[in-house]
């Protein structure tokens, strides 16, 4: 007598699925709240959530769309890219790292440096992408921002730097470091010409980003619940072997310290830069900006132009 019998079943093929006739990317799910939103909606509400106000993050060139007038900046030194001075690599080349970045952002390197205006005052600002590396300061980075604060000192501007980066990069060693400390001797000599500097942190500002600019603001901005420090909070609680706080590293958290000054909304960021630039002396342009022609956005600084224009720190 048999007590357990094996019946053997054959081998159906998987059914195929129906393809989906919504297209990919109409809708997104907030983090925060697990909200369904529709792409467009998200995008006019400048990336937050109507829900829960969660931030998503936002690329350079639309933190720049978003803070110029009429949308209409010239962006300065496009063209500077890495030459891989350590020929670094890890489980990957340094080399290759750029390149797949440079195709998946259209940028040369983390950062995008233009000029115009914000509420009619004469702007530098400097805004650095998270999709290139995370962001990371490498020499190029260190030195646009160099040059951009150079810039406005020769044209007495103001300077705003938008941070979200993963500090300083590693793939070129001490080279990276050293942009620390020659960003913020710039930053110095900025600062005796009595010309505005406006920092805001968003999510994350982290390394040596943190320990560096982003920190030296004559006003410190961060976004709500933006992830700032240096080193992680992982790497902390290792080390100290201790349960940290909830929220810590977190804007508010910070804010609450008295690292920050103010913590702002990001619809509401553009009108608070501007009252500050106002209040720390910014003077609006005698002409106003010219209508934006149609379909512009970016305009490119020749080359002709960029060397030539602002004079370096000896």
């Amino acid at each position: 007598m048999v007590w357990f019998k094996k019946t053997s079943k054959p081998i159906v093929a998987a059914a195929k699925e129906k393809a989906s006739r919504v297209p990919e990317g109409l809708w997104v799910k907030c983090p925060g709240c697990a909200q369904i939103i529709y792409n467009k909606d998200l995008a006019a509400n400048m990336s937050v959530c109507p829900k829960c106000g969660h931030h998503f993050r936002l690329g350079a060139a639309e933190r720049l769309r978003m803070l110029f007038d009429e949308a209409r900046w010239a962006e300065h030194d496009p063209g500077l890219v890495s030459t891989d001075p350590l020929q670094f690599t890890d489980t990957k080349a340094y080399k290759d790292r750029l390149t797949t970045s440079i195709k998946a952002t259209g940028l040369k390197d983390a950062l995008i440096v233009g000029s115009g205006e914000i509420d009619g005052i004469p702007t530098v600002i400097a805004a650095m992408e998270y999709a290139f590396i995370g962001g990371s300061m490498g020499v190029v980075v260190g030195e646009k921002i160099a040059r951009a604060i150079e810039r406005a000192i020769a044209s007495r501007a103001a300077l705003v730097i938008v941070c979200c980066s993963g500090g300083a990069r590693m793939m070129e060693g001490a080279l990276s470091l050293m942009q620390m400390a020659k960003i913020c001797a710039a930053l110095a000599r900025l600062d005796r010409q009595r010309l505005p500097y406006i920092s805001i942190l968003t999510d994350p500002t982290t390394g040596g980003v943190t320990a560096s600019f982003a920190m030296l603001g004559d006003l410190n901005i961060a976004e709500p619940k933006a992830l700032i420090g240096f080193a992680g909070p992982r790497v902390i609680e290792q080390t100290i072997r201790q349960k940290l706080p909830d929220g810590f590293q977190r804007s508010e958290f910070l804010l609450d310290k008295g690292m920050l000054d103010l913590v702002v909304d990001r619809r509401e960021l553009k009108a608070t830069v501007a009252n500050a630039l106002s209040f720390m002396g910014g003077r609006r342009a005698s002409r106003p900006p010219s209508a934006p022609a149609a379909g512009a956005e970016l305009v490119t600084v020749p080359d002709t132009l960029r060397d030539d224009a602002v004079p370096r720190i000896p």
